[in-house]
């Protein structure tokens, strides 16, 4: 929680270096980044064509960028000013002077490093020396994403600052997550696999899009212009809304179109189980004012979208 007082005040409990680190990881935001990859797993499962090496690898690859683009979020946000007293969320490593600006530059590096390798693994077991191109493709579509990673709040001009932070987050933790492991299980592509892709990326939208909402004002103080600081609190909560009813949509337009097929099964409609949980996201979000009141919500939406994957996956699989 970010305190009223400055960040180098003396009087605070010093912080290990472990758990700093642990804490610039942000551990809880690791199920959402690995819940398109289960996706991914799950659909390739249901048509036969389950790649346990290569679900491993693309989730590590995964967790890799989140932890990347956490430490650079970090470093970005104490850089560029939203990361500051008036902050209402926890206070960040960089910010609160437990990790230094040039350990964490050495941190986005190695962590870079990493994925990138972990990347070129999983197209080397996914795709090994056939389809050059292909390979090609995805390694592109590979350094888009670290780019991504660092770029969104570091860099000379991070967009999560101009209000493209929900772009990005509805492409890498949906379509692209999603469409990109089932690809590399299954060498096809059916468009029907964009609408649970689509599902995921809205609702990895909206967790950032509550952690948007609580840190509005220190975001606009530092100019960053989220989506809802260009809505406002009100239209924001609205807009909230809409992300989880498209989401929930695209699920259910995904299962009805395959109601008179071959492959279909009641057992599809099991992700209406996670129905209330949305919902009650939603109110919550709607009905609390306070900065600090949604904190608690980030992890229920995560959480949430977690348990939409398991119970829509095992739904497929069954």
């Amino acid at each position: 929680m970010a305190s009223s007082a400055p960040a180098s005040n003396s009087a605070a409990a010093p912080v290990s270096p472990a758990k700093a680190w642990i804490s610039a990881f942000r551990p809880r935001t690791l199920p959402l980044a690995l819940a398109s990859i289960m996706m991914g797993g799950f659909l390739a499962a249901a048509n036969g064509q389950f790649r346990g090496a290569v679900v491993g690898l693309a989730a590590l690859t995964t967790i890799l960028l989140q932890i990347l683009s956490n430490l650079a979020n970090d470093y970005g946000d104490s850089q560029n000013g939203a990361d500051s007293v008036h902050r209402e969320g926890p206070q960040r490593a960089v910010q609160s002077g437990a990790i230094t600006p040039a350990q964490m530059k050495k941190a986005m590096v190695l962590f870079g490093a990493l994925s990138f390798g972990a990347g070129i693994a999983l197209l080397w077991v996914a795709l090994g020396l056939s389809g050059l191109w292909v390979f090609l493709s995805f390694l592109v579509l590979g350094l888009s994403a670290i780019w991504a990673a660092v770029n969104y709040t570091a860099g000379s001009k991070p967009y999560g600052y101009a209000g493209l932070g929900d772009v990005s987050v509805f492409i890498f933790f949906g379509l692209v997550g999603v469409c990109g492991t089932y690809y590399l299980q299954t060498r096809q592509l059916p468009l029907a696999v964009l609408l649970p892709a689509a599902a995921l990326g809205c609702f990895a939208t909206a967790v950032l899009n509550v952690n948007n909402i609580r840190d509005i004002r220190s975001d606009e103080l530092a100019g960053k212009i989220t989506i809802p600081v260009r809505l406002g609190p009100a239209r924001a909560r609205r807009y909230h809304w809409l992300l989880l009813l498209l989401g929930f949509g695209c699920a259910v337009l995904y299962v009805a179109l395959r109601y008179n097929t071959a492959q279909y099964s009641p057992w599809e409609w099991l992700f209406l189980l996670a129905a209330p949980l949305f919902f009650f996201n939603g109110r919550q979000v709607s009905q609390r004012q306070e900065s600090m009141q949604l904190d608690p919500l980030l992890k229920q939406m995560a959480m949430s979208t977690l348990a939409f994957t398991l119970l829509f996956g095992l739904g497929q699989v069954l």
